[in-house]
């Protein structure tokens, strides 16, 4: 037997069930245009021309218990088959190979095809005007280059 007077909740309760269908839309479109920032100046370091993009401008968060920064590397020129490793960090110095090889986790170490690598940039819980960009690309025939962008006004006032 049907009430004779509904309840505001019984009259309203329909649009509830429509935000439910529309919102999963929002989301996909979020999803599907993402905006990131612009990438900082392209750089040659050896036979490599390197522009690093940051996914996004707010600081350094933690993954597995160190701080990084992600970012995608854009190599333009160079065969990055030639690359036996490469690490990205953010501080005032670079690390070295063997810095990065002695810790726990694969923080630091680039990954992805020729179209783009990806990174978890190690770094310091806050980013300072002191510090910068570092990559480290060791070749296969041993050969070490080092890399270094300044760290752009954008990220540091994330802060």
């Amino acid at each position: 037997m049907a009430k004779k007077y509904a309840t505001p909740w019984q009259r309203y309760k329909f649009l509830l069930n429509g935000l439910v269908l529309i919102l999963p839309v929002w989301f996909l479109y979020q999803s599907l245009s993402p905006e990131f920032p612009p990438a900082l100046e392209t750089q040659t370091i050896g036979e490599y021309e390197i522009s690093p993009m940051p996914f996004d401008l707010d600081g350094p968060y933690q993954h597995d218990g160190e701080y990084v920064k992600d970012f995608l590397l854009m190599f333009k020129q160079g065969n990055i088959s030639n690359i036996r490793q490469a690490v990205l960090n953010i501080g005032e110095t670079p690390l070295s190979l063997s810095q990065v090889q002695s810790r726990e986790g694969e923080e630091g170490f680039l990954h992805g095809s020729r179209h783009g690598q990806h990174v978890h940039g190690l770094a310091k819980p806050t980013i300072t005007q002191q510090d910068s960009i570092w990559i480290t690309i060791e070749n296969w025939n041993g050969d070490v280059l080092t890399g270094r962008w300044d760290i752009p006004d954008t990220m540091l006032s994330a802060h």
